[in-house]
């Protein structure tokens, strides 16, 4: 049959139509920037720094700029800048803090380092944006505080605290995890004591063995230790992270499989949560808090899984009725090591997966907590990541509260 002209332009607008609402309906729209630390691809003695790219509709990632040498040997964590302009990682292999300007394509431009005396272990920065926080050492633990300037480069050392315990001065002290509060006024550090941890080796110390600081920052950036400081914490304390009102604060125990929760006093005290500690899938590493300061996750590393919490707005108490069969529902690749929740939609969870070489991906139900395995999850990745943060794209709002 012959169609008439009008009919043929009919027909070619509709076809026309039809492939741009296909089209349309495929198109893959990015709304976070995922960056991993690794070991790299092994034909490099330097670390890497990977970046990929977050879809906005399942949370799937692709790849995105290439990556990049993290500026020294064995990265092992990250932090960004509030404005997302920045990345710092610290490369424990070299002792070195490096610091990356980001593009608006999520492409790093390595700018400045600094070089530290021990090894670094763990980045904060303010949500001022004006103080990197690094804690350092590998028994003795020391943390830095260094100016940073209005485009991110890393300056003087305004602050420095060597960490011991009153009483036991001389025993070494493993530096584990950090924290900078939303608000500004206090950061917290955690460590374990290795005379009274030491599996496999001699205990030579009757003192607990996990232990948090705190210290409330000043005009200036000044450090002074809180009211109670330091806080028992457990036995192997690994993870910590603080809601963003922050009211509390929550520290992962790698050797007792728990959470261990607290609250937080003006003047910086922390006091248990009652009911806690609480429980955790087997050998807990990392945890993050939602934007919204709702649900909590870990990451359990003997597990191979993450466990889900909802917190208690009134007391911060988290409990794990939205996982009611046990951690190992949300399962990832094997041994993750870190965790992090997307900022622009508060909608998504993703591991590093130490010995899966992987990155894997849930998307977070925002009404009841629960996750589900992205699309293709695991994610293949460089060798060993360690560490992975993420950071909003273009002008996508971000969830957030405000202290």
């Amino acid at each position: 049959m012959k169609l008439s002209k009008v009919s043929q332009l009919v027909l070619v607008a509709s076809v026309g139509l039809l492939v741009a609402a296909m089209l349309s309906a495929c198109q893959l729209v990015t709304i976070d920037y995922l960056y991993l630390a690794s070991a790299g691809s092994g034909s490099s003695s330097d670390g890497q720094v990977q970046t990929f790219a977050v879809d906005s509709q399942s949370g799937a990632l692709r790849t995105g700029p290439a990556a990049v040498p993290s500026g020294g040997v064995d990265p092992v964590s990250l932090a960004v800048s509030p404005d997302y302009k920045n990345l710092y990682v610290a490369n424990a292999g070299s002792n070195t803090v490096a610091h990356f300007s980001a593009d608006y394509n999520g492409q790093l431009t390595k700018q400045d380092a600094v070089t530290l005396a021990g090894s670094p272990v763990a980045l904060a920065v303010n949500a001022a944006g004006n103080a990197l926080f690094v804690l350092s050492g590998s028994t003795s633990a020391t943390l830095t505080e260094y100016a940073i300037s209005s485009s991110g480069t890393i300056g003087s050392v305004t602050a420095q605290e060597a960490l011991s315990l009153p009483g036991y001065t001389g025993d070494p002290l493993v530096p584990t995890g950090l924290v900078s509060l939303a608000n500004n006024k206090a950061v917290y550090v955690t460590v374990y004591d290795q005379a009274a941890y030491n599996p496999g080796g001699a205990v030579t110390s009757t003192a607990n063995p996990g232990w948090v600081f705190g210290f409330t920052v000043g005009g200036g950036g000044a450090l002074t230790p809180s009211l109670g400081s330091p806080f028992k914490a457990g036995v192997k304390p690994s993870g910590i992270t603080a809601d963003p009102t922050s009211r509390f604060v929550y520290i992962t125990d790698f050797a007792s499989n728990q959470l261990v929760g607290f609250g937080i006093q003006s003047s910086g005290l922390l006091t248990f949560l009652i009911n806690g500690p609480f429980r955790t899938g087997a050998e807990p590493s990392g945890v993050a808090i939602d934007p919204r300061g709702i649900y909590m996750y870990v990451s359990n590393t003997l597990d191979s899984s993450v466990s889900a919490y909802v917190i208690d707005l009134n007391t911060g108490t988290p409990s794990a009725a939205i996982n009611p069969t046990g951690a190992a529902t949300n399962a990832t690749d094997t041994q993750p090591v870190a965790i992090a929740i997307d900022p622009a939609l508060g909608r998504f969870v993703y591991t590093a997966n130490y010995l899966g070489n992987s990155i894997s991906g849930f998307q977070l139900d925002p009404n009841a907590g629960t996750l589900v395995q992205s699309q293709s999850t695991p994610y293949p990745a460089d060798l060993h990541p360690t560490a992975l943060v993420l950071a909003p794209h273009g002008n996508h709002s971000i969830q957030s509260v405000t202290p």
